[in-house]
């Protein structure tokens, strides 16, 4: 009764989720038929010119923007990446990306050097040099304000470009929100022409701490699905770090206070108390030397391996067995959904969009900020059986197929030409 009744949940869930996405994708047909026919695009598809700017790190809003990209030249759109370093996950192999570099030069009268107006004059010149159309920014500080800057310098020049904005978490909840940041960061919300958020949690956070006069659209964050994974090689990898009998636990994330790296430490305290088992921590931030010692108190220091940053995040993930993520807050939980992408179920907290991502008692479990206990206790509970783990595995899967990047990117082009469309 248990299975047929987790069966049909997850079922509906899917069901309303599709059901979501194809009114989405129709209402992006309607609305981008007039854009189309405008633009006189008689072609199957119409290709555009898109800068995107991101910060180039490890951090979610770099992953997203540099995926998106990379599938936007897929299907022939020519991406042009305007940061200060080449992003982390990309491949210069498709002609259709383009790589340029923001130079900011140093000077003693600065005490910090303006990355924003070379931004600003970076995007001016890449612009007016490759025909660009589009601008889509992600995260408010610094781009959506530099974004602007070069609109109104090519607005000086005769060229209109729309911008579109991108709001991804941190940039609005702890940075943004900031008393010395907060106007700046209004205003370019404001004079975007789109404003688009990763979750709907996001979006109702920005909403109340900011007077927010444009419209803000909830387009969630995606996961790439077909990727090539070497499955012969996994149980190679996987006795390297844990024995046959050992359930493999990880953690990825920047290693920063919102994630609340002790509680991942003391949750998995709490499982291997019961269960034989080995905990992955991928990443590196300010939180990750007090972790270490925190193993060593705890004399669990032979059972925790340290990674650091890794490009090898999929192949990790593929032997890993359960994926815990207490945070403070998450805008929206894209290591989550990673995880979920490669059949590991979730614990995770309550908070900001996670329940949009991670279904508790389908894909993981849910639980309070803070409540060590009952995380342990859930996580307990899916890697107690093989059978019960299995069970959460594929329903871990089910869920993240809904964020397919094929399901989302269609909304994401309906969404440019309508931002075109504006100065067309």
């Amino acid at each position: 009764m248990r299975n047929l009744a987790c069966e049909c949940r997850i079922k509906v869930v899917q069901l309303v989720f599709v059901l979501t996405v194809r009114l989405l994708i129709i209402n992006a047909f309607l609305s981008g038929l007039r854009n189309y026919l405008f633009l006189n695009s008689f072609q199957e598809v119409y290709t555009m010119k898109i800068a995107i700017v991101c910060y180039p790190t490890f951090g979610g809003s770099g992953v997203v923007a540099t995926e998106l990209g990379l599938e936007l030249a897929r299907r022939g759109h020519e991406i042009h990446f305007i940061t200060y370093s080449q992003p982390v996950r990309l491949a210069l192999l498709n002609p259709n990306v383009h790589y340029h570099e923001v130079n900011v030069p140093e000077y003693p009268l600065f005490h910090y050097q303006p990355y924003e107006l070379a931004l600003s004059s970076k995007l001016v010149d890449m612009v007016k040099l490759y025909k660009i159309e589009l601008m889509h920014v992600h995260y408010a500080i610094p781009h959506a304000y530099a974004g602007y800057m070069a609109k109104q310098i090519l607005k000086e020049e005769g060229i209109e470009i729309p911008m579109v904005t991108t709001l991804h978490g941190t940039d609005i909840t702890l940075v943004g929100n900031h008393p010395y940041y907060k106007p700046a960061v209004t205003f370019s919300i404001n004079k975007s022409d789109i404003v688009t958020s990763v979750s709907k949690s996001l979006r109702n956070e920005t909403l109340k701490l900011f007077n927010i006069t444009n419209d803000i659209e909830v387009i969630p964050n995606f996961i790439e699905l077909n990727k090539n994974i070497d499955d012969s090689s996994i149980p190679c990898y996987r006795s390297v770090i844990a024995k046959e009998n050992e359930r493999v636990i990880t953690h990825i994330s920047n290693f920063r206070k919102v994630k609340r790296i002790p509680d991942v430490i003391k949750i998995f305290y709490e499982i291997q108390q019961q269960i034989p088992a080995k905990l992955m921590m991928v990443g590196d931030g300010p939180e990750k030397e007090k972790a270490e010692r925190l193993c060593f108190d705890l004399g669990i220091h032979e059972k925790v391996i340290f990674f650091g940053n890794s490009n090898e995040i999929d192949r990790i993930l593929s032997y890993s067995d359960l994926f815990l993520l207490p945070s403070e807050t998450e805008s929206f939980g894209l290591a989550a959904l990673e995880a979920m992408a490669l059949s590991v179920p979730v614990i995770s907290s309550n908070s900001g969009g996670l329940p949009e991502v991670n279904f508790d008692g389908i894909s993981g479990y849910l639980s309070e900020v803070g409540d060590i206990q009952d995380m342990a206790k859930n996580a307990i509970k899916i890697l107690k059986d093989d059978a019960t783990l299995n069970e959460f595995k594929s329903n871990a899967l089910a869920t993240a197929k809904q964020f397919d990047i094929q399901n989302i990117l269609p909304i994401y082009e309906e969404l440019y030409l309508r931002a075109i469309s504006i100065y067309a």
